[in-house]
């Protein structure tokens, strides 16, 4: 299984850098343009060389469905997806609070059942562009997929090797079947 999902073309360090700079871009204009808004990233958090594929695609999908679903009371100002080789975007924008938003993805990123793939990102305006965090409002950090403990302290210390958290990843979408 981890063939399939991790079967794709290979991302380059400078295309991800690249993405990350278009990405920052596409917040801040679309938060100049709906000042008053929240807005959501979805991301995939997908390590090594491939960030896309049909199989991630399909859970990516999967994932935008959830959240459309989840916010069917909230008035939606704008959204769009892209399917790029660096990894799929979901942005949305909404007329609710950003703690309001953040509390329904952090929901989605617990108990759909792919929701640790994800990053579910709310940034608002506030003297610039501003993110809300899961300490912000007093929950602990993520926890990593294989060791449980703090999942960026995991990630910045490399505590686990591409092939293992690709596993993990493929184990968790194979059970989402």
């Amino acid at each position: 299984m981890s063939e399939q999902v991790f079967s794709g073309a290979e991302v380059s360090l400078a295309e991800m850098l690249e993405t990350r700079e278009l990405r920052a871009s596409r917040q801040t204009e679309l938060l100049h343009k709906w000042p008053n808004a929240s807005l959501l990233l979805a991301t995939m958090n997908i390590p090594g060389p491939v960030k896309n594929s049909v199989v991630l695609s399909r859970v990516f999908s999967q994932m935008v469905a959830q959240i459309k679903e989840k916010l069917t009371d909230i008035h939606v100002l704008y959204k769009v997806e892209y399917d790029f080789k660096t990894g799929a975007e979901f942005y949305l924008l909404a007329e609710v609070s950003p703690v309001t938003l953040k509390e329904m993805m952090i929901d989605l990123e617990e108990n759909f059942p792919c929701g640790r793939l994800f990053d579910l990102d709310i940034h608002y305006f506030a003297d610039g562009l501003q993110s809300i965090s899961r300490q912000d409002i007093d929950l602990s950090p993520r926890q990593c997929l294989i060791c449980q403990r703090n999942a960026k302290e995991c990630g910045r210390e490399r505590r686990h090797s591409v092939e293992e958290m690709q596993a993990k990843i493929a184990e968790i979408i194979d059970k989402e079947k």
